[in-house]
């Protein structure tokens, strides 16, 4: 069992001379979605609410095959309006409502069976949830693989040196983390990307993976210090970037765990990784995150649109 916590919402995407189209969406929802379409079973701990907007999101995660413990909630589901520019490239605005109302005991049975956790943006930020998230981090590590993934967000989260804290207590109880290198430089403006993962690695961190845009992403483990390893980044006709980073994080996660890095034996196999295998483990996950480019909205891909690593 795979699980995923964090926010889920609804992605209103406006381009210019379009209407605009609502999609479910969230960092982390579509991490799992993404996890599901690649055929791990994943469940999803997220809330939403009892309204037009969740019952989109709830049909999404049910569609695509997540499991989900609970049901809506009475609050309004999240909403993030989305403007994709010229290039591409999205802005976001966020109308938020996040929290986890589970108990300790709930959480703590809900994570027995797991062996990958992942966590991430805003939901790991953003209180009162992300102390919950925290917790279950606290909960199943040494036991499963933790993933995170700050996707820094300072429209909501405006105050880096916060934001910077609550990433590196995340980070020296994650196996994987992965960022791109914009959160990177906003979250350390006065050093270099590859500073700031051999940072990440001492505080804890087994494997950690950066992704660049057109560059293509490059990862840093203690095996192939100080150099890493990177790829090129796949060749797409790019139609929007909404959810490639997501794309990029299901990939990996799933190639992590086909090739037994999950569980409580997480962190030795992780550690065994050579620089052969993380350059496989990039091209597949770059590759993911160029078919959900190549597409309208967070439309991550299936396991037979990707090629094999």
């Amino acid at each position: 069992m795979l699980t995923v916590i964090g926010e889920a919402l609804v992605d209103v995407v406006s381009k210019r001379g379009q209407e605009p189209r609502a999609h479910a969406g969230g960092s982390p929802m579509n991490v799992a979605v993404g996890l599901a379409r690649l055929g791990r079973q994943v469940q999803f701990l997220g809330r939403w609410g009892e309204d037009p907007y969740g019952a989109q999101v709830e049909a999404h995660l049910r569609d695509n095959g997540v499991l989900l413990p609970f049901d809506a909630d009475t609050r309004p589901t999240s909403v993030a309006e989305a403007v994709i520019g010229e290039d591409g490239a999205a802005t976001y605005d966020f109308r938020l409502d996040w929290s986890l109302d589970l108990s300790d005991e709930q959480l703590r049975e809900l994570l027995r069976d797991t062996d990958l956790l992942h966590v991430g943006s805003i939901g790991a930020m953003l209180e009162p949830g992300a102390s919950k998230v925290l917790h279950a981090v606290e909960l199943a590590h040494g036991t499963s693989l933790i993933s995170y993934d700050p996707n820094c967000r300072p429209s909501i989260i405006p105050d880096s040196s916060a934001a910077r804290a609550r990433a590196e207590q995340l980070v020296g109880l994650a196996d994987v983390v992965k960022a791109s290198d914009e959160d990177l430089l906003w979250l350390y403006p006065n050093r270099s990307i590859e500073d700031s993962a051999a940072a990440w690695l001492a505080i804890g961190a087994e494997l950690v993976v950066v992704t660049r845009g057109p560059l293509g992403p490059w990862a840093l483990t203690r095996e192939t210090a100080p150099r890493g390893v990177e790829v090129p980044a796949a060749r797409t006709t790019v139609v929007d970037t909404v959810g490639a980073g997501d794309s990029f994080m299901a990939a990996l996660l799933a190639w992590l765990t086909d090739h037994g890095c999950s569980g409580a034996q997480a962190r030795r196999r992780l550690g065994d990784l050579d620089a052969a295998r993380v350059h496989d483990l990039l091209v597949f996950a770059a590759a993911a995150a160029g078919v959900t480019v190549s597409r309208t909205g967070a439309d991550l891909p299936r396991a037979d649109e990707i090629p094999a690593s």
